[in-house]
């Protein structure tokens, strides 16, 4: 999915008018020189965060060339909507302006969708997925002025996560989390997340970690830690430090015994239609605890995939019968090139392959500008998008969609803020977490080392 999850898609107008002279009057009348047309390339959907909190983010913005008139007049700008797609019910959904920019919030979005008939009703099975309609009037005078232009309709897919309360089935974010030069550098950035499970007080993390020592703290602080002494699998108040090794886990407390577990732990991707059965390390899938499933996304090749744990076969996933099943060394599933956002739910043993926008990282800091594939980032929540662990050298980098030009993010001022075709972004040798928050419009490198 794309998800955007970046925040916005840029339509680019062009407007233009040339006067003419009628034989009554001799007066100047505004006629257009050419068709208004969207130039930008669409994003395939736009998610529609759940809950109230994002509400006032930016959903989606325009931009456009100045309305050009052969009389000196004062040009406005407004956004309409159409239900039915032909305008004959045209509403508008702006305020208008004399600037040349306009943008619509994530909750006005989701009021047109509740009129198209959308919801996102935690009640519901599915998520909703449904098309609206934009296109941008240009008017000279009021708003009832008939000196105007306008341009093409243009739909655009929005797409809503159902509704929950804290994450899918209950599971929330719990307070302890994973701190240490094994994942964070003694806290130089946030913990890694424990989750909540059905069990009470037993909390679970999914963690990528590189060698060094790790301890278990409470709300990001050292009021309250744990520590295994004898590195025996029991934990102490204030314990010693645990050595780690690089590589993919599963974390496990129960906090009714104080005690944890450890175990190598990933799912990816694999198959000649990725990394040719395993010639360069599988796509590694991310937990999302808002569903309770694994997500990755990936650009895919021609050819056949299926899902292994731990790099390995010891464990491996196809689909017999090519019906969304999951089936423990199942046959193998037939892929097109493209870029797709894949997510895995073993609490249903089924999984979905869909055709997606994906931001990856792409510089001369990672891949000399795209001589190989980008870094890809995969949407875990809404708008969340995470990579774990990228290698960077001297030099810079930027954010683009799909490996492609199309649709580039940089950083302008060098403020952690995502700007559409913004200035390159300087980074230092190092491992890297990346996290970017599409709905907030920012950007986090976290060094690891």
């Amino acid at each position: 999915m794309k998800t955007i999850k970046i925040i916005a898609a840029i339509f680019l107008l062009s407007l233009g008018f040339q006067a003419c002279q009628t034989d009554d009057d001799l007066e100047f009348v505004a006629q257009p020189k050419g068709e208004l047309v969207f130039t930008n390339t669409f994003l395939q959907q736009y998610v529609l965060t759940p809950g109230t909190d994002a509400n006032d983010n930016i959903g989606v913005a325009f931009t456009w060339n100045p309305a050009d008139f052969d009389t000196p007049t004062n040009v406005s700008y407004e956004i309409q909507h159409s239900l039915l797609g032909d305008f004959t019910d045209a509403t508008v959904v702006s305020e208008a302006t004399s600037e040349t920019y306009l943008t619509l919030s994530i909750g006005k979005l989701k009021e047109l969708a509740t009129e198209a008939g959308l919801d996102n009703d935690s009640g519901s099975p599915e998520p909703d997925t449904g098309m609206l309609t934009f296109r941008v009037r240009a008017f000279v005078g009021d708003a009832i002025s008939t000196t105007e232009s306008f341009s093409p309709a243009q739909p655009i897919t929005v797409y809503l996560p159902p509704a929950t309360t804290g994450g899918g089935s209950g599971i929330e974010i719990a307070s302890w989390g994973v701190v240490g030069s094994g994942y964070n550098n003694w806290g130089a950035f946030a913990d890694g997340e424990f989750y909540t499970t059905s069990e009470a007080n037993v909390i679970v993390s999914y963690v990528t970690l590189v060698d060094g020592e790790i301890k278990f703290r409470e709300n990001n602080a050292w009021d309250s830690d744990l520590g295994d002494n004898d590195t025996d699998g029991s934990l102490e108040a204030g314990g010693a430090n645990i050595p780690v090794t690089a590589g993919n886990y599963k974390i496990t407390i129960n906090l009714n015994d104080n005690t944890y577990t450890m175990e190598e732990f990933s799912w990816g991707v694999v198959g000649d239609g990725y990394n040719d059965w395993g010639a360069f390390e599988d796509a590694k899938f991310y937990y999302d605890y808002t569903t309770d499933t694994f997500k990755v996304g990936v650009r895919l090749l021609d050819g056949q995939i299926k899902f292994r744990q731990n790099n390995e076969w010891t464990t491996d996933f196809g689909d017999t019968g090519a019906d969304g099943t999951l089936e423990p060394g199942g046959d193998n599933i037939d892929v097109t090139a493209g870029h797709y956002l894949i997510t895995l739910d073993f609490n249903n043993n089924v999984y979905s392959i869909v055709e997606d926008d994906i931001l990856g990282v792409v510089g001369g800091a990672y891949n000399d500008w795209g001589a190989t594939a980008d870094f890809s980032l995969s949407e875990i929540q809404p708008d969340i998008l995470v990579g774990d662990i990228v290698t960077l050298i001297d030099g810079q980098i930027k954010f683009r969609y799909n490996n492609a030009w199309d649709s580039d993010f940089g950083d302008t001022g060098a403020d952690g803020t995502l700007d559409a075709g913004g200035d390159n972004i300087d980074v230092t040798a190092g491992l890297y977490r990346v996290r970017l928050d599409l709905a907030a419009g920012t950007y986090q490198l976290n060094k690891i080392q």
